[in-house]
């Protein structure tokens, strides 16, 4: 896999039946290592090692609906309140991050009601807080690092 815009992490491999399997410290086990998957396991990282963010409030590539449809998730993360503090939309690298992207995280967030979001393709990333009231997100240089309340 490509080399990402985040920290070199030492991720667990193996392989099966001619696939490359990366172990996801959060849904504790091996999943296929996709281009997409490759992006996530860093961002989960970079949360966790860098943000400081508790493993045990974050969550992976769950179904909710929007719009009666099924949608999933790539990555929440709960504050210990239970609410979704940040909602974040995972690409392949090779993958733009275009309006569309930010509408469908948009879309998600609709539901969710997460406090921020990052949109990323593991190159480019973009950090946004909601401002609800004005039905609007602000962009930020990064999302703050995790701080209990």
């Amino acid at each position: 896999m490509q080399p990402l815009n985040y920290p070199a992490y030492d991720f667990r491999f193996k392989n099966r039946e001619n696939k490359v399997y990366i172990f996801d410290a959060v849904r504790k086990k091996f999943v296929v290592l996709q281009p997409e998957e490759w992006v996530r396991q860093h961002v989960v990282q970079h949360l966790v090692s860098e943000k400081k963010y508790p493993i045990s409030h974050i969550n992976v590539e769950k179904q909710l609906t929007v719009n009666k449809l099924k949608k999933r998730y790539d990555v929440v993360i709960f504050n210990p309140s239970g609410t979704i503090e940040v909602l974040v939309e995972c690409k392949a690298p090779k993958v733009v991050i275009t309006q569309q992207v930010f509408d469908q995280i948009a879309r998600y967030n609709l539901q969710l009601k997460a406090k921020y979001l990052i949109v990323t393709n593991g190159l480019d990333h973009f950090f946004c807080e909601m401002d609800f009231e004005n039905e609007q997100y602000n962009f930020l240089r990064d999302i703050p690092d995790y701080k209990v309340r």
